[in-house]
């Protein structure tokens, strides 16, 4: 492999790995202060209890997820010089906010969480989790919103052989970052609300706790069924202004060759036996195709033939993992469904076949995260700034292969120990459970009687 793609693969482990712990950290962080929030205004311990539980394994991935993010900003002046020095001055700003701003606010907030137990007031310390929770949130924003100028550029000039920023404001409202922050971070509420939901069903399965576990069922439960509506609303406006502004990526989604108009939703193909390089579409929706990309039954899909061969995107990898993403969230909707039916019914204990296909979902919505970013990524390729740059042409010319290799090796022997380390530290807590016994979650009024 040239240094390209070595260069593109080093990333793309560091990044996807660095995503394994942003998702859940986006989500937990909200239920944690979720939790403290109902302590304070109830007394009840139980929530207490909850939000010291759940917020051990939030700091846990916090931790690891910073360790592993600060080296993807190294990778851009490393690996990427060139496209650092064209598009520096624009990529740079919203990246510069979030580390001053953003990462700044969760820095000191958490510490004030992590040590402020009986040392603040108990209104100070809730409101210290919501600016961790909502700081975390923000950090997300200027990342995606500077992904989102890389997908579809706005508000700059190429002047002197440069990419120059004149309309901040452009950036900040672009639709294209906004759509694929909300996307990106109610995709992170759901991976949490499994996550919550798989653990309490281990130990719901074993008996264990159940005065502990059913509240925090029933709130990942609430939490993920409302995080999935939101994953599809959004999801659906996404698709549309990737229609708009990335026609060729969206032709690749759909596996769309000819450019068509009322263009119907291909579920089923199957192999041609006159032309084993076609495919026959078996079972389709008619027009659907063109009313999810422009919300008009009789929108034009332009066709993967309508752009040059060199600037398409690889189609199978970008539309399989399109349908397998959409697939899983529907699966999981159906989950989070069931769960808070027989949450509110009080009979999750006596579900053991829901309760164990719960725990084995776990990584479900993390590999749907995945595949929806191998989706945004990959079908932007050949470009790293959509229609201003391309990806061979960004990376750095000082570098060899040899160099690329060497670091690549080392990150993903790194990156695979954190990962052990990660796995062996959630698993571990998860399986302790809450300090102290069931009496403790009790209201006072309960213990008394």
């Amino acid at each position: 492999m040239d240094v390209v793609m070595l260069s593109r693969l080093q990333f793309a482990i560091t990044s996807m790995f660095h995503f394994i712990f942003v998702p859940l950290t986006l989500g937990l962080s909200i239920l944690v202060a979720f939790m403290e929030t109902r302590y304070v205004r109830t007394g009840n311990d139980l929530w207490l209890h909850m939000a010291k539980f759940w917020g051990k394994l939030f700091l846990i991935n916090f931790a690891l997820g910073v360790v592993t993010g600060i080296t993807l900003e190294f990778q851009f002046g490393m690996n990427c010089a060139e496209y650092s020095r064209y598009v520096g001055d624009i990529f740079g700003a919203p990246l510069a906010i979030e580390a001053t701003v953003a990462f700044f606010l969760e820095s000191v907030f958490i510490g004030v969480w992590v040590f402020g137990w009986n040392k603040v007031s108990k209104t100070f310390h809730m409101i210290s989790i919501w600016i961790v929770a909502i700081a975390t949130n923000l950090s997300a924003l200027w990342i995606l919103l500077a992904n989102g100028w890389m997908q579809h550029p706005v508000g700059y000039v190429i002047r002197n052989g440069r990419a120059e920023m004149v309309d901040f404001l452009a950036m900040v409202t672009n639709p294209y970052g906004l759509l694929k922050f909300f996307h990106t971070v109610v995709s992170g509420y759901v991976v949490a609300a499994f996550f919550v939901l798989g653990i309490s069903a281990w130990h719901l399965l074993r008996k264990n706790r159940p005065d502990f576990f059913l509240p925090s069922f029933r709130t990942g439960a609430v939490f993920g069924l409302a995080s999935l509506f939101l994953v599809l609303l959004t999801g659906d406006f996404h698709a549309v202004e990737v229609a708009k502004t990335q026609p060729a990526k969206f032709a690749a989604m759909e596996s769309v060759w000819e450019t068509r108009r009322g263009a119907g939703m291909c579920l089923l193909a199957v192999p041609d036996p006159d032309n084993e390089r076609n495919c026959v579409e078996v079972l389709t929706i008619p027009k659907m195709l063109s009313y999810l990309a422009f919300h008009r039954p009789d929108g034009e899909v332009r066709g993967l033939k309508d752009f040059r061969e060199d600037e398409r995107p690889p189609v199978m990898p970008v539309f399989l993992s399109f349908r397998a993403m959409v697939a899983m969230g529907f699966f999981l909707t159906l989950l989070a469904l069931l769960s808070v039916i027989v949450s509110f019914r009080g009979t999750a204990e006596r579900h053991t076949l829901l309760l164990r296909v719960l725990l084995y979902s776990i990584p479900v919505p993390y590999l749907a995260n995945q595949l929806g970013w191998l989706v945004a990524e990959v079908g932007r390729q050949p470009w790293i700034v959509y229609g201003i740059m391309k990806t061979s042409d960004g990376v750095s010319r000082s570098i060899s292969a040899g160099q690329v290799v060497g670091s690549l090796i080392g990150f993903t022997l790194l990156y695979g120990l954190l990962g052990v380390i990660d796995i062996f530290l959630l698993a571990k807590y998860a399986r302790k459970g809450p300090d102290g016994d069931l009496k403790s979650f009790m209201k006072p009024s309960e213990k008394e009687a």
